[in-house]
């Protein structure tokens, strides 16, 4: 597909998405078409004053004539003036209106997309969607939808008056202007794909500060600020070098039609006063003329602007509907069953899966079962499929072929949503977002007492802690607030014991926290554990040891079933990975 035709669809689709505002987007243009009208009588009204005036001065003014025509032309500006007024007021409110809509989709969108989406994606890239792109499209149609109506029928209307006052000088006044048309077409032609290349590194770029934000302690521990800053010299480079021919080509618009417009005026004085001289027009022709020259040229300028304007809003208007238009997760809309309080009995049946896009298969025929209040371990080497299991489990990813049973209920047959209530999630990456510490720690559920969540604390060891502070509860985490990992990780895991759902999954929960905390932790969480199917994800063999059922996984396969004392029994695999940590301590 040529550029020019996906610019088009681009613009096709964004007009298809404001239809419910076009009657209102009609009246605005009415009220411009209107203006623009009343405007172009102001230069006929003005040639008959000058006439009267010019007669007079041989004989005597017509004072009434000429009051009557003035106040027929304060009428018409103020008239115009109103419905120009109008017109910014309704497309100023429709381009907000569709802003906030885009705005809005875009968020429901993301909560619809598969974890493969965000996995092919980078965070700043989606945000300068929602930002940049949303913005651009809201400013281009302000700008541009009642500016390019006004300016063409400003252009055609100047024309027809000029041809019924007087066609050589109409004919003289556009062949100056043509020159115009030919470099306004050749300039559009070519700065189409700068905007596209524009909205594309700015997102880019965005991408790269956003993953340079939050990763600058790695950055700086292995010394690669140089290199970060090469990457972003080479997407700013790229960055300004599109945006210069973008904003160059466009700003090349308005001087050429000054030049334009100048030009003829000139030719409007030179043909004019030949005309006069002979006797064949007035000089009020002359001075409406000049206007009409002014109202011929001026629309140009202001289409060109106007089409610049849209190939903007094309270029993101592309961003945005590829991400609008992205394949979303299965509808569950239609599944009724759901499971309020599951005992805990949890089947893995042949399960087979490989991320989309990847030939590679990460789980490979697995098949385990967990009873109700089991404390299973996953354990394994780096890449062997854990936590992808329990990405599996919460349906973050969907299986290829088998099937997960929670009470013998197919995880097919329940929601997304009903599976996580199901579960509380403590994971290697702790998560906790601007707002109070008791914010964070009742996220997503109502009336919770401040016993609960004191006892929650208490039990995580950071009860203290938490009280020490000036606010308490009540204080607010940002960055004057500063919390270790292992305070984070106890925060996180606090509110997996508040939520207090059937089922348990820890992701090395433990990993950030020292030794003597791990031990609370661990007594605190064995508490939990009493009558819920818990899922324990380790590195630190040391910490699963009275766990019921040890799975071990090596490339997506289960090599060993078992508790402790049965796999170290064994002298298998399990055992070898149990005395490699013994073996790296010594």
């Amino acid at each position: 597909m040529s550029k020019k035709k996906k610019s088009e669809k681009n613009l096709g689709k964004l007009i298809t998405y404001c239809k419910k505002y076009i009657p209102v987007i009609v009246i605005a243009l009415i009220s411009a078409i209107i203006g623009t009208v009343l405007s172009l009588i102001g230069p006929d009204k003005l040639s008959e004053m000058t006439d009267i005036i010019t007669e007079g001065i041989m004989t005597s003014i017509d004072l009434e004539k000429i009051k009557s025509i003035g106040l027929i032309l304060v009428a018409i500006y103020v008239i115009s003036a109103i419905l120009t007024f109008t017109q910014g007021y309704i497309m100023a409110t429709v381009t907000q209106k569709v802003s906030k809509r885009l705005r809005s989709d875009i968020s429901k969108k993301i909560n619809k997309l598969p974890m493969s989406y965000y996995n092919n994606n980078t965070t700043g890239d989606l945000l300068s969607r929602v930002t940049n792109d949303v913005d651009t499209i809201g400013q281009a149609l302000n700008q541009s939808v009642g500016t390019l109506i006004s300016a063409i029928c400003l252009l055609f209307g100047s024309l027809i008056m000029m041809l019924k006052t007087n066609i050589i000088m109409t004919v003289a006044a556009v062949l100056s202007t043509m020159i115009g048309f030919g470099l306004m077409m050749i300039i559009m032609k070519n700065s189409q794909k700068y905007f596209k290349s524009q909205q594309d590194y700015l997102g880019k770029i965005n991408g790269h500060i956003e993953e340079v934000y939050s990763g600058h302690t790695v950055i700086k521990a292995y010394n690669a600020e140089k290199q970060m800053d090469i990457k972003f010299r080479d997407l700013n480079s790229s960055l300004k070098n599109s945006s210069f021919r973008a904003q160059f080509l466009s700003g090349l618009m308005m001087p050429i039609m000054v030049f334009i417009g100048n030009l003829g005026y000139v030719v409007v004085c030179v043909v004019g006063a030949a005309l006069a001289m002979n006797g064949n027009i007035s000089f009020g022709v002359i001075v409406a003329f000049i206007m009409y020259v002014r109202y011929f040229t001026q629309p140009l300028a202001q289409m060109a602007q106007a089409v610049q304007n849209l190939q903007s809003a094309a270029a993101a208007s592309h961003r945005v509907f590829e991400f609008l238009e992205a394949k979303e997760m299965e509808d569950e809309s239609h599944k009724t069953l759901s499971l309020e309080n599951a005992k805990g009995k949890v089947e893995f049946k042949n399960v087979k899966f490989g991320y989309e896009g990847s030939d590679r298969i990460i789980i490979n025929n697995f098949s385990a079962i967990a009873k109700p209040g089991q404390k299973v371990a996953i354990v394994g080497p780096t890449g062997a499929g854990k936590s992808t299991l329990v990405n599996l489990l919460m349906r973050f990813n969907e299986i290829n072929s088998g099937e997960i049973l929670i009470d013998d209920i197919s995880t097919k047959d329940l929601t997304r949503e009903n599976i996580h209530d199901l579960f509380c999630m403590v994971l290697q990456d702790t998560w906790l977002f601007e707002g109070t510490i008791r914010e964070n720690l009742v996220y997503n559920k109502n009336n919770v007492s401040d016993e609960v969540i004191k006892n929650a604390c208490k039990a995580v060891g950071l009860d203290h802690f938490i009280e020490t502070l000036h606010e308490g509860y009540d204080t607010i985490l940002n960055d004057k607030v500063n919390l270790s990992a292992g305070q984070k990780q106890q925060l996180t895991i606090a509110r997996a014991m508040i939520k207090d759902a059937p089922m348990l999954i820890l992701d090395e929960a433990t990993s950030s926290v020292d030794t003597r905390t791990e031990l609370l932790i661990q007594n605190a969480m064995d508490k939990l554990m009493e009558g819920r199917t818990s899922f324990v994800i380790a590195h630190r063999l040391s910490t699963i040891k009275n766990a019921d059922v040890i799975l071990v996984l090596k490339d997506g396969d289960i090599l060993e079933s078992g508790n402790h004392d049965e796999l170290i029994a064994k002298n298998g695999f399990y055992a070898e990975l149990y005395n490699s940590q013994f073996d790296q301590a010594a």
